[in-house]
């Protein structure tokens, strides 16, 4: 007797955990992480957005004591991670925000203001972080301006519920992504 209520016990405790995740968490899968050509961890993760399979891969910086501002300065285009650019691939439409997207591979890079960053959707792909072409831009989406609870030491860019999120530092920004009606 005492295993069986061992037992439910234990599964109720996992049903509990698991629907006190975020509904993204389920549809998020780490497929790699590995070092970075300039040293930063790499990280691929894909995530289900309706029926699209959307795959991020970027470069997670570290603070590492620095200010934000330094890293991602106010007014100039950043390459939204760290060393290669970050690409957003997706096998079938989105909308991010306003903007519809095709299916395809994408660089992101972010846009830092005071009042709220933007989201930039360029088309072309493989280059280093750095090498930006505004020519190329597929669009620009404004992105809502949050705050983390606590501190996020390196780089998070990840699918969170309805939201496309950039969390570091203190800062949160987001834009909502979905797949294209």
């Amino acid at each position: 007797m005492r295993r069986a209520l061992f037992a439910f016990a234990a599964v109720c405790a996992v049903t509990t955990a698991s629907l006190a995740l975020p509904p993204v968490a389920a549809a998020q899968k780490v497929v790699s992480t590995t070092p970075g050509k300039g040293g930063s961890p790499h990280e691929t993760v894909e995530y289900k957005v309706g029926a699209a399979t959307v795959t991020l891969v970027y470069g997670r910086p570290y603070l590492k004591g620095r200010g934000l501002d330094t890293l991602a300065p106010v007014g100039k285009v950043w390459r939204t991670g760290a060393d290669e650019a970050t690409t957003l691939k997706t096998d079938q439409a989105l909308k991010i925000g306003s903007l519809a997207v095709p299916a395809g591979t994408y660089t992101l890079y972010t846009l830092p203001a005071a009042s709220g960053w933007q989201l930039i959707v360029n088309k072309q792909t493989g280059q280093w972080g750095t090498v930006y072409q505004e020519g190329m831009d597929l669009g620009r989406v404004p992105m809502t301006a949050g705050t983390l609870p606590s501190p996020a030491e390196q780089l998070t860019v990840a699918i969170v519920g309805q939201n496309l999120e950039v969390h570091w530092g203190t800062v949160k920004q987001s834009v909502p992504i979905a797949a294209a009606p």
